[in-house]
């Protein structure tokens, strides 16, 4: 009886063990203002999302306009937002590209209770997946959306950063779905520059990168949550 009882204890703390392991990434749900259902991971210390944004409304309701004509997108002042190449077959897979001013809104866009990331919190979740030398490693997607050349991925920190490319202000053109992966980000020490902070990963490289743009280029949003 008490070797009986010791296997039991054997397999129950086995089976802790893999339940444990099969949730590791803690993954939860949250939505926006339109409804739209996202997962979330926590990563470290932080949670982030594990899909692009896809709203098209601020917080308050007012609607975030689909700009489609690229020499109105190039002449913008207010926040916008497109498909890449104006696909909503896109749209259902990479979320939507925004431009710098919907980021900048004081309306805001995000889900409560989340933010756009700063460049610190940006370089906390570099330093956690290896200080930036494998990061990106661990944050692409595994699906087949990254094409060659492509270093890989494992997505171990389940951030699934999928290579929705980025629309230019020089003419709206789309460039780089399947290469590139740009999140608009914010740096509150570049306030005053023309120039605004945003983060990348590159299809065959490892790394998560620290960039810069103008305001009128047009980029996917992760959110984190507030602390």
């Amino acid at each position: 009886m008490i070797r009986l009882l010791y296997v039991l204890m054997i397999l129950f703390t086995l089976q802790s063990c893999s339940k444990s392991e099969d949730n590791s990434l803690q993954i939860s749900t949250l939505s926006d203002i339109d409804g739209n259902q996202y997962n979330a991971v926590k990563i470290g210390s932080q949670i982030w999302m594990q899909q692009n944004l896809n709203v098209s409304h601020y917080r308050n309701g007012d609607p975030i306009p689909n700009v489609q004509d690229p020499v109105q997108w190039y002449n913008l002042t207010t926040g916008a937002w497109c498909y890449y190449e104006n696909q909503t077959s896109n749209g259902t897979v990479y979320g939507k590209l925004y431009n710098w001013h919907a980021i900048n809104d004081p309306r805001g866009f995000t889900p409560e209770g989340w933010h756009i990331p700063t460049k610190n919190e940006v370089d906390i979740l570099r330093s956690f997946l290896d200080n930036g030398e494998n990061a990106g490693y661990k944050m692409k997607s595994t699906t087949n959306d990254w094409l060659s050349p492509s270093t890989g991925s494992d997505n171990s920190s389940g951030f699934t950063g999928l290579p929705a490319g980025y629309r230019s202000n020089d003419g709206g053109f789309y460039s780089s779905k399947g290469s590139v992966a740009i999140f608009w980000g914010e740096n509150p020490d570049s306030q005053t520059s023309q120039d605004k902070y945003n983060y990348t990963l590159l299809s065959n490289f490892t790394n998560l990168y620290n960039s810069s743009s103008i305001k009128e280029m047009g980029y996917s949003v992760r959110c984190v949550k507030n602390y």
